[in-house]
This record gives C-alpha cells, structure tokens and sequence, in this order.
C-alpha cells in the first residue's frame, strides 16, 4: 500500500510538478486525507447496485481538458458513483449531464454526454477540475480536507495560467476555493470579497470569475438552476475567453 502523505509532502509534490501528465499521474496517487481514503475505497468497493458489474476508479480525480484552456471549470468535489466510478470529473452521475450538455450547446464540447473514458469526449479551450479530488461523505469535505487538497489546485493553476482568461465557479464552495486559489497565486483579489451568485461577475488577477449554480439535483430538480441559466453563464464565459 503506498504510504500517506501528509498536508507538506502534497505541497512539496504539487509544486514539484512540470507539466499536467505529471501532475495527474501525483494527484491519482494522493492518500493524504484518511477519511476521503476510506470513503472512496469503501464505495469502490461495495458498489451501487445498478453498477455492481462495473470496476471503480476509486481514486482522487485528476483535471480534465484541454491543455492550454482559456476556461478552468471548477467544481467541488466528485460523486461517489459519478467521478468515483469513472475516473473523471463530472463523468457518470447527473450534474455531469448538466454540465456537458451546456458547454456542447455553447460550442466548447464536442459532444453533449460523458459516460467513460473511452467515450470520444473532447473539450474546447476548456479544463474542468475539482477542488477536493477525492469522493467525500454526503459531498461535503471538511475544511482541513479542503486545504490539505488546495496545492493541487495551485499546481493546476500555475501549469494553465499562461493561457487562462476565465475561471467558472460551479456553487459557492468552487466560488471559495478560486478567490483562494487566485489569492495564493498573487492575485489582487477586490476587498470586499466577491459574493457568489449565480451569473457573478468578479475580474480578479487578469482574469473573469463567474459564479454558477452548480448543477446537482438539489438545484436542477427543483428549479433552481434552469439549463438556459448553466448555458448563459457558460456562454459568457465562452465569449470572454476569446
């Protein structure tokens, strides 16, 4: 079994990566968090039953996307039977076919759906990534769980910089951990700190911040969030990236 990491050796790791192929090949590896560990195992495991045929990925989830985007997507954190099962971000579960089928009606997918890996599926200028990469209890990590996880999403953000012109925030948690993301990479963040909302606007480091009801069934089901709402902040996004 490979042995834990603690909050310094992700920092170390994270920042001693080069280029993304190297960091998704660390973050799939990360056991730094015991309770995410276990939960994740533990799903693997035991399986929902409409998928109990199928093998889980089972581990932290790496970005997704093109490797020079414009656009990083941000969300919380995988599903246990989505990402988890997968093995990619917003993959197999509900809020995933929300969120596809937007970023194909707005030209930045070249398919609506993303059911596996091998499913042919390719963004457009855009990275999705999560800001807690492994599975947690009830989709809601702690926020030690959440700092202890922050330098991966520092590493992913210094490798796409370069490039990056607008950062979508999928629910206040995603909204959160960009202006800290933004802030640790020397960003100006404004004072007082941008409010989340859906279709919120903040120019933060050179870059757009928009906020987004994230597309989980909670918000989808009842009304919450519309498909023309995830497609107008999506669109947004689309023109200011160009």
């Amino acid at each position: 079994m490979t042995a834990a990491l603690d909050a310094d050796d992700v920092r170390r790791q994270a920042a001693a990566a080069r280029e993304l192929p190297a960091l998704d090949g660390l973050v799939s590896q990360c056991r730094a968090c015991p309770r995410l560990v276990q939960w994740r195992e533990q799903v693997a495991r035991e399986r929902r039953a409409a998928y109990a045929g199928e093998t889980y990925w089972g581990r932290p989830l790496p970005g997704f996307g093109a490797t020079a985007p414009r656009i990083l997507v941000l969300g919380l954190a995988p599903a246990a039977h989505g990402g988890n099962r997968t093995g990619r971000v917003f993959t197999g579960d509900r809020s995933g076919d929300w969120l596809f089928a937007s970023l194909h009606a707005v030209g930045l997918a070249n398919q609506p759906t993303s059911t596996g890996l091998d499913d042919g599926l390719e963004l457009v200028d855009t990275r999705i990534v999560a800001a807690v990469r492994c599975a947690p209890p009830e989709n809601k990590p702690t926020p030690e769980e959440r700092d202890t996880c922050a330098p991966w999403l520092d590493a992913e953000l210094a490798l796409v910089r370069p490039t990056l012109r607008v950062v979508v925030a999928l629910g206040s948690f995603a909204w959160g951990a960009a202006l800290a993301m933004l802030g640790r990479a020397g960003a100006d963040v404004p004072r007082p700190r941008p409010k989340f909302g859906h279709g919120a606007r903040a120019e933060v480091g050179g870059m757009t911040l928009l906020g987004s009801y994230h597309p989980s069934q909670q918000n989808t089901f009842t009304g919450t969030l519309t498909r023309p709402m995830l497609d107008a902040v999506l669109r947004t996004a689309a023109e200011l990236s160009r």
